[in-house]
């Protein structure tokens, strides 16, 4: 059984599109243990109850500093003992002593095609307006284990979706939450839970 921690800042439209592929099968040998959340408004915790699942928030309001409140997002996340970390819309860096603890076991779902659009300062809207501000005709979504630096790690899974001439950056984040990345994430999930995913000199392989 792969035992994942869902960290979570907003609505949670990923981690629902995680419960229910789990309820529904399309996520084989899997269960979240544990959502982390760091802001305690969000509808994401919401969701985790609703589903009988444990949410605990983290804020860093609730902290002196930076390093408090890293220590305790760490402590939240290594209670849960998970063998997977899933970072379904989490707009924090995670510390480096996490990353380092679960190298390898921590993937990010991204709202573009990686390399475009990625790194500091891309989350949320603001990848859509960059995409629509640039023209493009094509974006999509990434899902990639999770490194040191900025959106930068191995890329797992990407899919493509077409941007319409009369798109906004909210019509085109829907279409990508949509098309894209409640496809993607999941099956990421599912493919872990499987053991066909391996990392061979910095690339991901598919097996099986």
């Amino acid at each position: 059984m792969l035992k994942i921690v869902v960290c979570v800042s907003g609505g949670g439209t990923n981690l629902q599109a995680i419960i229910d592929g789990i309820a529904q099968g399309a996520i084989y040998n899997t269960k979240i243990v544990r959502v982390v959340c760091n802001n305690p408004g969000a509808g994401a915790l919401e969701r985790a109850k609703a589903a009988g699942i444990e949410g605990v928030c983290v804020s860093p309001k609730d902290y002196e500093d930076r390093e408090r409140f890293e220590a305790a997002l760490v402590r939240a996340v290594e209670e849960a003992d998970p063998d997977l970390i899933v970072l379904a819309g989490f707009l924090v860096k995670v510390p480096a002593a996490l990353i380092k603890h679960y190298e390898n076991r921590i993937i990010n779902i991204h709202p573009s095609l990686i390399p475009a659009f990625c790194g500091t300062g891309y989350y949320g809207l603001r990848v859509h307006e960059a995409a629509l501000s640039r023209g493009v005709k094509i974006t999509g979504a990434t899902v990639h284990f999770v490194d040191e630096g900025m959106d930068t790690g191995p890329i797992i899974m990407q899919k493509a979706v077409e941007v319409h001439e009369d798109d906004t950056p909210k019509t085109l984040q829907r279409r990508v939450m949509e098309e894209a990345e409640w496809v993607i994430l999941p099956w990421c999930i599912n493919l872990i839970a499987a053991g066909q995913i391996k990392l061979e000199n910095g690339r991901v392989i598919v097996t099986g």
